[in-house]
């Protein structure tokens, strides 16, 4: 856990098997999600080794309501005032009036696998069975380019949720994927560019359409939920997620 950066004023933070993505203009912040509840501390550190305050934060942005992304966004609303955004298909799933997620059963059952018993050791501990929602979430205030640092566009791309959202920093040549691309996992059979395991997906069938939201933005690093960054383009990631899908 800790953070690097990943193109000018862009950086990713570690959590427990998650990534994070923090975007800096002058003073303020960015944060795309919020890891486990127990990676708040990855995300305090990180703004304060970066010469800011938690406070500076003027918004989280949420991919989806997964705990793994959702985990730091009441305490950082509570203790600090930090609103957070989402898609408005994906607000109530962030406010816990339904549900899209694999469940612990899910897991138990796959756990025979070293890697991911002890995936499931590490979540645990990180608050893997802690209930978590946002009730004070909001959708996205606006269409397209957000007014916050960054100037962060959504991308929807729903299926792995039904109100999935990537997002893409067009000045950076950035996108975060979330979930809806990764390039790894502990419970995946290999590294790469790829979609999530069909039990963690609410419509596979659908995560794969929604690849087709990336095609034709310009940008060479992505950052996924789950996984290294990939510097290869994000045309070349989407290519072999889709290739990969195909050949399961």
């Amino acid at each position: 856990m800790g953070y690097f950066q990943v193109a000018d004023d862009v950086f990713c933070l570690r959590g427990t098997d998650v990534n994070m993505l923090l975007v800096r203009e002058g003073d303020a912040l960015t944060l795309i999600d919020a890891g486990w509840h127990g990676d708040v501390g990855v995300i305090e550190r990180t703004v304060r080794a970066l010469g800011h305050r938690p406070n500076d934060i003027v918004a989280v942005l949420l991919s989806h309501a997964h705990r793994d992304h959702i985990g730091g966004l009441t305490h950082l609303h509570e203790r600090y005032g930090i609103p957070a955004y989402t898609a408005a298909a994906e607000v109530e799933h962030a406010r816990g009036h339904v549900h899209e997620s694999a469940t612990p059963l899910d897991v138990i059952r796959r756990a025979y696998k070293p890697r991911t018993f002890t995936w499931a050791v590490r979540i645990a501990a990180a608050g893997g069975l802690r209930e978590n929602t946002a009730p004070h979430i909001q959708p996205f205030p606006r269409e397209g380019a957000l007014d916050l640092p960054g100037a962060p566009t959504p991308i929807p791309c729903h299926g792995h949720t039904s109100g999935h959202s990537g997002f893409h920093l067009p000045a950076a040549g950035v996108v975060a994927t979330g979930d809806a691309l990764v390039t790894g996992h502990p419970t995946a059979a290999a590294p790469g560019p790829q979609i999530l395991p069909d039990f963690f997906n609410h419509s596979t069938p659908a995560t794969v359409d929604g690849l087709a939201a990336f095609d034709g933005i310009a940008a060479d690093t992505v950052v996924p939920g789950h996984g290294e960054v990939w510097t290869e383009g994000l045309d070349r990631a989407v290519r072999l997620a889709r290739e990969c899908a195909a050949a399961r």
